[in-house]
């Protein structure tokens, strides 16, 4: 399993690569990035914290939860910190398994999960020079 909070770019070609396995007949994928907008606000930018010790544990729940009701080979699951600029990636959630079917299930329920319960938080930076703290769900 590869369970990561990261300040540099999500290496998402290399978190691919280490989840596919000879075994492996898919690899799914979700990237979860930074939109121009939120509730009809032009954002500029994000600004992601976290509580790290928990996040992590919360993260292992999940990927040990998927791993116990899906048949994976692997799971991974990043999540950057700081800054982001529109348009780059928060997070990067990679599968593996035999076949897909059972992927894209495991896939929603990863990042549902995640967004109900991992303590990280963002910041949105607006146009108009305001910003605020926004549920990491939102």
């Amino acid at each position: 399993m590869i369970v990561e909070l990261t300040n540099e770019v999500i290496p998402e070609h290399e978190i691919v690569e280490r989840v596919t396995t000879p075994e492996s007949g898919a690899v799914l994928t979700f990237r979860g990035v930074v939109r121009n907008h939120h509730r009809g606000r032009s954002v500029e930018k994000l600004d992601y914290t976290a509580y790290p010790e928990m996040a992590l544990t919360q993260m292992n729940v999940i990927a040990t939860a998927l791993r116990e009701r899906w048949p994976l080979h692997e799971v991974a699951i990043v999540h950057r910190l700081g800054t982001l600029a529109i348009g780059e990636a928060s997070i990067f959630i990679a599968l593996s398994l035999s076949h897909r079917e059972a992927g894209f299930e495991a896939l929603q329920y990863a990042i549902d999960v995640f967004k109900e319960i991992v303590p990280i938080w963002k910041k949105e930076h607006f146009s108009d020079g305001e910003s605020e703290w926004v549920h990491q769900g939102a």
